[in-house]
């Protein structure tokens, strides 16, 4: 499928939907109204002239009723035909490169201290975040934004991939669990519902259960009694019980009803989710496994779920004033909160699963999604002698395809740092950023912006965006070589390093820099890690002189033209011969 003919063919067909359903909103809407002036008529000449019996109101009455349900029952479907517009409308934004500031940025999941997450843009506006995630619940959003802080072991790496490409044409159960979740949404607080259903119990509660029913039978009877016999004792003292067995249960049942009314409703919001994915049949061994999840003794969850609804609409029905008359009498609200924390009791501990299957199902959906969009992407390849990096045509995924030059960038043990060299503006820092996303993506599970990636495990570290800290004393230098310190650290982990270091110790003098760099550099050479060094200052190209053959220097070039600087943003092998600095600076009036 051509992912932008058929977003446009699926947002054409809700539109028509959405439009169908609003001329009948509209023509229901009038009939309510003249229904209603039709019933005041019908009542003045009732009620004002007895032309008729008042009882012929019955039939606007039902009437009325009747449409009221259509109604709400049509201004629900539109309501989902409008968000699965929004779903078309802001995929066809993705491909036409107009996402930026569209969707859920991921700030929440910002880290300062993380080794890689701000120097590669994860999280915030225009992210690799907001790229990715298509997933609207809280379980769903941390899932993804973990695997992307993350690296995964490559054997579920590998599960990931074969269940994104089985997702990948799913277009339908993408865009239902987008109209379904988005009702969720931020309502859904996951530890707050998981904690709930694995809180401790209360003993064994069948004695005070089965006692309130009693009571309440024994209630009712005695009214009746007393309506029919006029006895009213019995009745008397079956209340003055009730009144009793209420007030010794007080507390209980106050944090048992304020809990139950905060966390089961949030699980009932859920349901449709929850339903919507046990239709599914999937048939790569992770999917099923997040399916299997969703049953419980070899039913499906939702069984339970509207169990549970039900027992809540009866919880909800305690609150109309009928039933706070009746209900004292008869333990209602007692018996419903007998019978949810039974309900509790028996699935409360399976919620977390619920919630975390539901969670990577969305995760693994956003990155098909991606997948979907990008068919020429393709999944990475993993190898197991590292350290390597081995990128064939690589780009960046956060820029437009028109925008970008792809390069080929190959790291190995015998080749471990390329010294990247290139004047301000020709496309160092983006080179860093290109091979650090692409190796998150791979780490996450998800396709890659290239024509191949070979690449082992590997940690990802990188000093790219670093800076100082007036809150916290810190200035940039001693931030940076903070980070590094944090880099060097990651080298005693089981994988080896990827390292990026942009422009790296240019807060000191050119003595000591020169001096620092070759020894970071080399002690992380030494260390088994691979990675990639910028620098305008032409004097750090040594270091690939000094750790040859284990680095090599590359460059970017660009020229003058019409006074104008240009850059062609390829990578090409050797140290630039040149700096643009002072065109730069001449270019914009500066007399030098």
């Amino acid at each position: 499928m051509d992912p932008r003919l058929e977003y446009t063919s699926r947002l054409e067909a809700r539109r028509a939907v959405s439009a169908r359903h609003e001329r009948m909103h509209i023509r229901i809407g009038n009939w309510r109204v003249l229904i209603a002036l039709a019933a005041v008529v019908m009542a003045v000449m009732a009620w004002g002239y007895g032309l008729f019996s008042g009882w012929f109101l019955m039939v606007p009455l039902v009437v009325s009723i009747v449409l009221a349900v259509i109604h709400d029952r049509v201004l629900q479907r539109k309501k989902a035909c409008d968000r699965a517009v929004g779903v078309y409308e802001t995929g066809i934004a993705r491909l036409e490169d107009r996402w930026i500031g569209v969707g859920e940025t991921g700030d929440r999941f910002r880290d300062e201290h993380h080794p890689y997450a701000d120097d590669l843009d994860l999280f915030g506006k225009g992210s690799l975040f907001q790229l990715l995630c298509t997933a609207r619940t809280r379980p769903g959003e941390e899932l993804l934004a973990s695997w992307l802080r993350a690296r995964a072991p490559v054997e579920e790496l590998r599960a990931r991939q074969q269940a994104i490409d089985e997702l990948r044409p799913m277009l339908d159960l993408r865009e239902d669990l987008a109209v379904l979740a988005a009702s969720v949404g931020a309502a859904l607080l996951p530890e707050k519902l998981a904690a709930w259903g694995e809180a401790p119990a209360m003993g064994d509660l069948r004695r005070p259960r089965i006692l309130a029913t009693a009571l309440a039978m024994a209630t009712v009877f005695s009214a009746l009694l007393w309506a029919v016999k006029d006895i009213r004792a019995p009745f008397l003292v079956f209340f003055l019980l009730d009144a009793a067995f209420s007030f010794h249960w007080r507390h209980w049942l106050a944090n048992t009803a304020a809990a139950v009314e905060e966390a089961a409703h949030e699980l009932v919001l859920l349901s449709q989710v929850l339903e919507r994915i046990e239709r599914e049949r999937f048939h790569m061994p992770r999917l099923r496994a997040l399916r299997a999840a969703l049953d419980v003794k070899g039913y499906p969850v939702s069984r339970r779920i509207r169990k549970l609804n039900r027992l809540m609409e009866l919880l909800d029905s305690s609150d109309h004033l009928l039933m706070r008359v009746i209900g004292a009498f008869i333990l209602w609200k007692p018996q419903i909160l007998f019978a949810l924390e039974r309900w509790r009791r028996e699935s409360g501990p399976l919620v977390r699963g619920w919630l975390a299957a539901t969670g990577e199902l969305e995760a693994l959906s956003a990155l098909a999604n991606y997948a979907f969009e990008h068919p020429a992407d393709p999944f990475p390849e993993f190898v197991d002698q590292g350290p390597h990096f081995e990128g064939d045509a690589l780009g960046h995924p956060l820029m437009p395809d028109a925008r970008f030059v792809r390069n080929d960038v190959s790291l190995r043990a015998d080749l471990q740092v390329l010294v990247v060299s290139g004047s301000n503006m020709s496309g160092k820092s983006t080179l860093l950023r290109t091979v650090g996303v692409n190796a998150v993506m791979a780490f996450a599970g998800a396709p890659v912006r290239g024509r191949s990636l070979r690449i082992s495990p590997l940690s990802v570290g990188a000093s790219i965006r670093v800076l100082d800290s007036l809150q916290g004393g810190v200035s940039r230098f001693y931030a940076e070589i903070t980070r590094l310190r944090q880099l060097v650290d990651l080298t005693a982990a089981d994988v080896p390093l990827l390292f990026l270091l942009d422009e790296f110790l240019h807060g000191t003098n050119s003595h000591d820099r020169k001096i620092g760099a070759e020894a970071i550099v080399r002690e992380l050479v030494e260390r088994n890690a691979i990675g990639l060094v910028t620098t305008h200052d032409l004097a750090l190209a040594h270091i690939a002189d000094a750790l040859a053959p284990r680095a090599a220097n590359v460059h970017f070039e660009d020229h003058l033209e019409n006074g104008k600087m240009t850059f062609d943003y390829t990578m090409r092998p050797g140290v630039v011969d040149k700096s643009n600095a002072l065109e730069l600076m001449r270019s914009i009036g500066l007399k030098v």
